[in-house]
């Protein structure tokens, strides 16, 4: 028997827990944005996915404050430049990310705490991680504003790619072992590599029906 809810029936932590538990692994954003005054932010976000290759989209889930400003830093700065950088996360950077979830005092460059170093967009005003393996330079095509708390749902458009140098062959087939990214698990501060995985070949119809269909003596072929 399953268990089961009305999601308008349950806290918003309790829904939150459940989603969080149960859609993984989720990739993770390092997104670094630019304010209007040219200050650098970095930020983490596991509400993230690539959405479409034609046009090249991602998709932002950011979240609102809790108290203080109503919009966090990355939020406010892409509505001032319409632009950001999705930095993937590797295993290794795992503990500059983690830095940079740091509630700072707005005075503390959280990107110079992290130790992380950046290099200037190619196509846009906000810069990249270095250390990333994958940096996707995005323009803002789209905000929605979300019920409360300020959620927004960001679309980007992505302008540029930076993939660092030995993961991509001629071919652009990239290397995962090289690239070696990270995913999130459940709320609990857990996350996942790349290095547990299947293979599992898509099945034409034909190869379906020939699975499907019982062989002379009744087996299933």
């Amino acid at each position: 028997m399953a268990m089961d809810w009305a999601a308008a029936d349950l806290a918003e932590r309790d829904l939150y827990k459940l989603l969080v538990n149960t859609v993984l692994p989720r990739p993770i954003a390092l997104v670094t944005t630019v304010n209007a005054e040219g200050r650098a932010n970095a930020a983490p976000f596991s509400f993230f996915n690539v959405f479409s290759h034609a046009p090249p989209l991602v998709v932002l889930g950011i979240e609102g404050r809790v108290g203080g400003a109503p919009l966090k830093d990355t939020m406010r700065n892409i509505r001032a430049t319409g632009c950001f950088v999705v930095n993937l996360v590797d295993r290794a950077l795992v503990e500059a990310m983690q830095v940079c979830t740091i509630d700072f005092p707005d005075d503390v460059d959280e990107i110079a705490a992290a130790g992380l170093a950046t290099a200037p967009g190619v196509s846009i005003a906000a810069p990249r991680l270095a250390a990333s393996p994958v940096q996707l330079e995005c323009r803002e095509t789209v905000s929605l504003s979300l019920g409360t708390r300020n959620r927004n749902l960001v679309v980007g458009e992505i302008v540029h790619i930076h993939i660092r140098d030995g993961i991509v062959d001629e071919r652009l087939h990239v290397d995962i072992d090289k690239l070696d990214l990270v995913g999130r698990l459940h709320g609990a501060d857990w996350y996942v590599t790349l290095r547990d995985r299947f293979h599992a070949p898509r099945l034409t119809f034909d190869g379906w029906r020939r699975q499907a269909q019982p062989d002379s003596e009744g087996e299933v072929s």
